[in-house]
């Protein structure tokens, strides 16, 4: 996934979830933040930071706040685009996990969810939920970074899903590189990470991936393995 105009800039402040205060060509622009998740271990003060340019000339803010580096490594923070690299990388047939798939949709309603993806491939059919990741801690990745009662309504209905014949997968997408494996923060959101393990038990596959950063765009990288306990 590539973004079509971006610049350079640096992190000053973060008011609230939807927008900061970046230093621009010498200038404090007030930026859009995509990604409503707390990201302070990323977003600090002085940090080098990427913003991609609005197409909209009458949009209040001018730019978006899409990726930080955290010392050397460069994350994505841009919480849609998780959905995107998933998607591409099934309809390109690079990820083992997903072959022959005949049919491949977004967003679809389940239950009292809606799942990322759905797929069929010869007689199975199934969904996928995609999680952006871009917590982590001493070369492990996290999520969630903050407390998510809807990332476990999620994971309990695609238990549900699998008990009803379809397969079912949890996919984390991890939006760097560098990092040894991946556990869900079990001191941030208990909850999440009790359910997740349930999912695992229950038959949802859980997996994790993690990405190709650079300034102007994501794609996916690398199976990473996934530690529950």
């Amino acid at each position: 996934m590539k973004y079509t105009s971006i610049k350079s800039a640096t992190f000053i402040s973060r008011p609230n979830r939807f927008i900061s205060h970046v230093l621009v060509d010498g200038r404090d622009e007030v930026a859009h933040v995509k990604n409503t998740g707390r990201c302070r271990e990323i977003l600090q003060e002085g940090a080098a930071i990427i913003l991609e340019e609005a197409s909209n000339p009458n949009r209040k803010t001018k730019y978006s706040l899409i990726a930080a580096y955290k010392g050397d490594v460069l994350i994505n923070i841009d919480s849609q685009v998780p959905n995107m690299v998933v998607y591409e990388a099934i309809k390109k047939e690079m990820l083992k996990e997903f072959h022959e798939i005949t049919r491949l949709s977004r967003e679809v309603t389940y239950g009292n969810s809606r799942f990322d993806l759905y797929f069929e491939s010869g007689e199975q059919k199934g969904f996928i939920e995609v999680k952006g990741v871009t917590l982590e801690v001493d070369g492990i990745a996290m999520f969630p970074d903050a407390p998510t009662e809807r990332g476990s309504k999620h994971v309990y209905e695609m238990i549900k899903a699998v008990e009803e014949g379809y397969a079912g997968f949890i996919f984390f997408l991890i939006q760097m590189k560098g990092v040894t494996h991946f556990t869900p923060n079990v001191v941030r959101d208990p909850k999440f990470a009790k359910a997740l393990r349930l999912a695992q038990e229950k038959g949802v596959t859980i997996l994790a991936y993690d990405a190709l950063v650079d300034d102007a765009g994501i794609c996916i990288g690398n199976p990473v393995p996934v530690i529950l306990e």
